[in-house]
């Protein structure tokens, strides 16, 4: 196996946090600061919504499947300062421990738009 894709599932396998953190956002990437987050759901096992304290929503559709999330939740480790970042982001299921990657953050409900 070649030392970059073995590097990569490592990072990928602990969080990917201090990995995400020296790498720079893509183009376009959208981050969302984690301390405006007022709530999350996981309507499936392969979509996030972060609703945003000021009525906006972003979703995420992650590039696979992530066992167990609609049913057990998630967590995560903000990246400094304290964002949350479209395809850098990885999240942890709570009781399996699946460790999933974040697709791009989409922005589905303007700002104080919408009800949820």
């Amino acid at each position: 196996m070649k030392p970059a894709i073995v590097t990569a599932a490592v990072m990928l396998a602990i969080g990917a946090s201090s990995y995400a953190a020296a790498q720079p956002a893509p183009r376009n990437n959208v981050c969302i600061r984690s301390y405006l987050i007022d709530r999350t759901k996981a309507p499936n096992d392969r979509t996030l919504i972060f609703y945003m304290k000021n009525g906006a929503a972003y979703q995420s559709t992650l590039p696979s499947n992530c066992p167990q999330l609609s049913l057990y939740g998630f967590s995560y480790v903000a990246t400094p300062p304290d964002e949350i970042c479209g395809n850098l982001q990885s999240i942890r299921v709570i009781r399996s421990g699946s460790v999933c990657l974040l697709g791009p953050l989409v922005q589905i409900t303007p700002k104080g738009g919408g009800t949820y």
